[in-house]
């Protein structure tokens, strides 16, 4: 049975929409997929299930899918990302939402299942909430999935298991690995917002403190950069070596977690793995120091041991919980260690989310038109839909790229130098000629 929208209260709309709206006024890229590709009715009557981060640009993308025909439920992807406003605005344009700010587990699970149950031919999913599910919970729905997108490194690492495991039964298009989407929404997306949900959470002033960042891809990366740039002294800790050294390269320091808890500050992390922080380390850090997470979940740090090890938890600050620890030292955990950036900030910029949502509202128009031709398993997104994406940025900023000559494409198609493509003969050719003489 489908359900109408649940949502926290529908009086709260009339704020949502002055979110969607300044949304829309800032994403030049979507606006333009939506006229110039999404009107062409491939996406007239499919049903999509969205899972992401339930705020205004999400919204957007949701509203221009079905503005495109598509018939579109919603659910958030993170208990505490979702606002409520939006909700309400989302759900007041006609769109089904099944999502409320902080709901408790079992209410969560019961969200996704609902958006599941409404039989989506599409998914658009966050971490493989909805894949994951699907598959386990709801077999007798997987036959009419036609495909699906992923949004997070979490999800992609989640659905390459499920394809070694031969549990993936359709095409995913990882949306995350698109260079439209990880260059941009990973690095600097995660790297601005979580930086400004860190300072504007505790009021605290971040240059010349020590930010030791977790990891050193893509997301990570975007943390050291924007910590670097406030003036911060940046430690990284990684344990791929060749990543490591990068870092080292990039004029970081980098040491071993266990040496890093001693040092630093400010404890960033974004590895999309669990426990990367733990008891040894919550032993060795100084009073006073930050434990923030931009990782998908809210298990990158051992929330579980610092519990055990503390005398008293409270709460200093809006999204600040207090560990107080038997000798006196306090540890601050943010956002109860889930997503900082998104669970006590707004998440990232409109204008980084305007290209990652152009990426994904393409990815579901390539699955409506051509999910057939593809195989089950996960599938990377076309060239043409990242290099349709930064066309359409740069067009939105009055850029034209370089055009490459037909001379310098011939050039590079092949493996003589020009020089030599014009003198070299075959040696039927020399025979030819000394004949000719």
């Amino acid at each position: 049975m489908i359900h109408e929208s649940i949502i926290k209260d529908s009086a709260l709309a009339p704020e949502g929409h002055r979110k969607i709206d300044w949304v829309a006024q800032h994403s030049p890229v979507l606006n333009a997929i939506s006229r110039d590709q999404l009107a062409d009715g491939s996406l007239r009557g499919r049903r999509i299930a969205m899972t992401i981060h339930l705020e205004a640009k999400t919204a957007y993308l949701a509203l221009l899918l079905a503005n495109a025909g598509a018939e579109v439920t919603v659910a958030g992807s993170n208990p505490l990302s979702t606002q409520d406003d939006v909700c309400a605005a989302l759900a007041e344009r006609g769109v089904r939402v099944y999502a409320t700010h902080d709901p408790t587990d079992e209410e969560f699970e019961s969200y996704l299942h609902q958006t599941l149950e409404t039989a989506p031919e599409i998914l658009i999913d966050d971490g493989a909430e909805l894949v994951g599910r699907l598959v386990d919970a709801h077999p007798e729905l997987v036959g009419g999935v036609i495909g699906a997108s992923e949004e997070t490194t979490t999800g992609i690492l989640k659905l390459r298991a499920m394809e070694q495991e031969g549990a993936l039964p359709f095409p995913v298009l990882a949306a995350n690995d698109a260079r439209m989407k990880h260059l941009f929404d990973n690095r600097y997306g995660t790297g601005h917002s979580t930086l400004v949900a860190v300072l504007s959470n505790t009021n605290l002033f971040i240059s010349g403190k020590a930010v030791v960042v977790m990891g050193f891809g893509w997301v990570s990366r975007g943390l050291a950069k924007y910590a670097d740039g406030l003036g911060a002294r940046v430690i990284v800790c990684e344990p791929d070596p060749v990543k490591l050294l990068e870092a080292y390269a990039e004029g970081y320091e980098v040491m071993n977690s266990l040496q890093a808890a001693e040092a630093g500050d400010v404890f960033i992390t974004g590895t999309g793995n669990l426990k990367v922080l733990g008891r040894a380390h919550f032993e060795r850090m100084k009073s006073g120091i930050l434990l923030a997470n931009a990782g998908h979940y809210d298990h990158e740090f051992d929330l579980a041991a610092l519990r055990e090890m503390a005398i008293e938890i409270r709460e200093v600050r809006e999204n600040v919980t207090e560990y107080e620890l038997p000798e006196g030292r306090r540890l601050h955990v943010l956002a109860r260690g889930r997503l900082v950036n998104i669970a006590a900030g707004d998440g990232h910029p409109v204008e980084i989310m305007d290209l990652t949502f152009a990426v994904q509202a393409l990815a579901a128009h390539h699955l409506a038109k051509n999910a057939a031709g593809l195989s089950p398993g996960l599938h990377t997104i076309p060239v043409e839909i990242d290099d349709l994406v930064a066309r359409t940025k740069l067009f939105s900023l009055g850029v034209v790229p370089e055009e490459l000559t037909e001379e310098q494409i011939r050039y590079q198609k092949s493996w003589r130098s020009e020089r030599s493509a014009a003198t070299h003969r075959s040696p039927r050719e020399d025979k030819e000629r000394k004949l000719d003489v």
